[in-house]
C-alpha cells in the first residue's frame, strides 16, 4: 500500500468533498425524474414524495454525520459501519453491495449518454444496441486510464465538472418556470386516475428517489483523504441541502409544462423533451449537452468510491489482499480493476434487457438499500448505548437514527420482490469473495451466525433464479 507520506499528499478540502457528494448525486437521476414522475404520480403526489424522500435522506445524511463524528476511526463508512455494528459477514455483504451498486450505477450513464445521442443517431437506439455498447466500452476504459493517474487529480476534475453540470440544470429550472402554464400545472394536480391512491403513486416514486440521493454518503466513503475530519459531515449536510433544491425543483416546474400523461411518455433524458415543449429544438440540445457533462463527472466521482470501497475492506482483511494494493499515485488498482470489469460486464447484459435504464435504475437502488439499512442500524445501536465501547447518545440522536432506519426498511418494502430477489442472486455468489479472505487469514471460514445468513442469501438467490427461468420476474 501507499505510505503515510504519500496519502498526505492527497488530502482533500472541504469544497472538494462537497463537490464529491453533489458530483455523485447529480448524475443521471436529474435528468430523468420528469418522465419517472409523470408516469408514477401528479403534482400532490411528487410533492409528498420530495418531502418523505428528503426527511428520510436527511436523516440518514445526519447519521453519516454523526458516525463520522463519534468513530473517526472507521474509514468508507458505509461498510465499515455495518461490519462494526453487526460482524464481519454482513460487513462483507454491505461492502459488496454497496461496491456493486455502484457498478451497476455507472452502467446507466453510459445507457443515458447513449441514448441521448441516440436522438440524432438512431444505430444507438436507447443506448442498448451493439453500436452503444462498443462506443460505452470505449467510455469505461478510458475513465480507467484516467483514474489510474492518482485519486487527487480526479477529484480536482470532478470539482470543476460539478460546477459546470449544475450550471444548465439552474437553466433548466429558471426557463420551466418562465414558460410555466399554470393551466397545466393545476391539471396535473392530482394525476390520472390510472395512477391509483396517493400512497401507491408515492410509492411508486421511492425508487428513483433514492437513485438520484444515491450518494449522500460520498463524503464518508472518501473520509480517509479528508484534510479534517469533521468537514465529512459538513460536506454531506451542505451537499444533501443543495442536491434536494435542485431535485424537487426540476420534478415540479416539469408539471406546469406538459401534460402528466407525456411526461410519462418522453424517452429519456426527459428533461431534454420538456426544455424542448418549453423553448423548441435548442433546448433538447442544451439540456443534452449539459447531460453528458454531468454523467460523466457522475461516473468519475462513483467509480472513485466504488474502488475505494473494495480497498479499504480488504484492508480491513473482508476482501481477498489482492483488492487491498495501492499504486505510487494511491490508487487502489486491482479495485478499480474489478469494479471496471463488472461495470463492463452489466453493461453486456443490458442488450438482453427490456428497459436497460430503468431496470439498471432501479437494481442500483435495491443493492443500496441493504448497506443503508445496516448503517442506520449501527447508528441506532450507537444511541442506544448497545456497543460496550462507547456511550449511548442523546435523545435526539435516537429519534434520528431510528426514523433513518424505519426510512430505509420502508423503502425495501416500496421496491418490492423483484429487485430484492434479484438483489439476492447477485448478494449470493459475492461469498467467494469472502471465502478467499477468510482463507488467506487461516480462519474458519463461517461461524454458525454466518451459515445462517449464508443459508439466507442462497436461498434468496435460489427463489430468484426460479422466479427469472419461469418468467415470474423479468429483466
Amino acid at each position: 500500500m501507499a505510505s503515510t507520506a504519500a496519502q498526505s499528499v492527497h488530502k482533500v478540502t472541504l469544497a472538494t468533498l462537497t463537490a464529491m457528494v453533489v458530483g455523485s448525486m447529480v448524475g443521471a437521476g436529474v435528468f430523468s425524474l420528469p418522465q419517472r414522475f409523470g408516469s408514477e404520480t401528479g403534482v400532490a403526489g411528487a410533492l409528498v414524495a420530495w418531502t418523505v424522500a428528503g426527511s428520510g435522506m436527511l436523516m440518514l445524511a445526519f447519521v453519516f454525520q454523526t458516525l463520522a463524528v463519534r468513530r473517526p476511526d472507521l474509514d468508507a463508512g458505509v461498510y465499515a459501519y455495518a461490519k462494526a455494528g453487526f460482524g464481519e459477514y454482513l460487513g462483507f455483504f454491505s461492502a459488496f453491495g454497496y461496491w456493486a451498486s455502484a457498478c451497476v450505477g455507472n452502467v446507466t450513464y453510459w445507457v443515458l449518454i447513449m441514448s441521448t445521442v441516440g436522438a440524432v443517431a438512431p444505430a444507438l437506439g436507447d443506448g442498448d444496441t451493439v453500436l452503444a455498447i462498443v462506443l460505452s466500452t470505449v467510455g469505461v476504459w478510458t475513465f480507467y486510464l484516467l483514474i489510474r493517474r492518482g485519486t487527487k487529480e480526479a477529484a480536482a476534475i470532478n470539482r470543476i465538472v460539478t460546477v459546470a453540470k449544475v450550471v444548465p440544470i439552474i437553466v433548466f429550472i429558471l426557463l420551466a418556470v418562465f414558460y410555466l402554464d399554470p393551466q397545466v400545472f393545476a391539471d396535473n394536480w392530482r394525476g390520472g386516475d390510472d395512477l391509483g391512491s396517493l400512497y401507491e403513486q408515492v410509492r411508486g416514486t421511492m425508487l428513483v428517489t433514492v437513485f438520484v440521493f444515491l450518494g449522500v454518503e460520498g463524503a464518508s466513503v472518501y473520509s480517509r483523504h479528508a484534510r479534517r475530519r469533521k468537514d465529512v459531515g459538513r460536506a454531506t449536510l451542505l451537499g444533501f441541502a443543495m442536491v434536494l433544491s435542485i431535485f424537487a425543483s426540476v420534478t415540479i416546474v416539469s408539471y406546469g409544462i406538459l401534460p402528466h400523461e407525456e411526461l410519462a411518455e418522453l424517452r429519456q433524458p426527459s428533461m431534454a423533451g420538456v426544455l424542448e415543449a418549453a423553448v423548441g429544438e435548442w433546448g433538447e440540445v442544451f439540456v443534452s449537452v449539459g447531460l453528458i457533462v454531468s454523467v460523466l463527472g457522475a461516473y468519475l466521482a462513483w467509480t472513485l468510491m466504488a474502488a475505494e470501497v473494495l480497498f479499504v475492506a480488504a484492508g480491513d482483511d473482508d476482501m481477498p489482499r489482492f483488492l487491498g494494493r495501492s499504486n505510487a499515485a494511491d490508487v487502489p488498482g486491482p479495485a478499480l480493476l474489478l469494479t471496471t470489469v463488472l461495470v463492463q460486464t452489466v453493461l453486456i447484459v443490458t442488450a438482453f434487457s427490456e428497459d436497460a435504464f430503468n431496470f439498471a435504475l432501479n437494481l442500483t437502488s435495491a443493492l443500496t438499500l441493504i448497506p443503508f439499512l445496516l448503517a442506520a442500524a449501527y447508528a441506532v445501536k450507537l444511541a442506544l448505548g448497545r456497543d460496550a465501547t462507547w456511550p449511548s447518545g442523546s435523545t435526539r440522536d435516537v429519534v434520528v437514527a431510528g426514523l433513518a432506519t424505519a426510512y430505509t426498511a420502508f423503502l425495501l418494502y416500496a421496491a418490492g420482490p423483484k429487485y430484492i430477489l434479484v438483489s439476492f442472486i447477485i448478494y449470493a455468489p459475492a461469498t467467494v469473495l469472502f471465502v478467499m479472505a477468510r482463507r488467506e487469514q487461516g480462519r474458519t471460514v463461517f461461524t454458525p451466525r454466518e451459515l445462517v445468513i449464508l443459508a439466507v442469501s442462497v436461498l434468496g438467490a435460489v427463489i430468484g433464479v426460479i422466479a427469472l427461468l419461469q418468467g415470474w420476474i423479468t429483466l
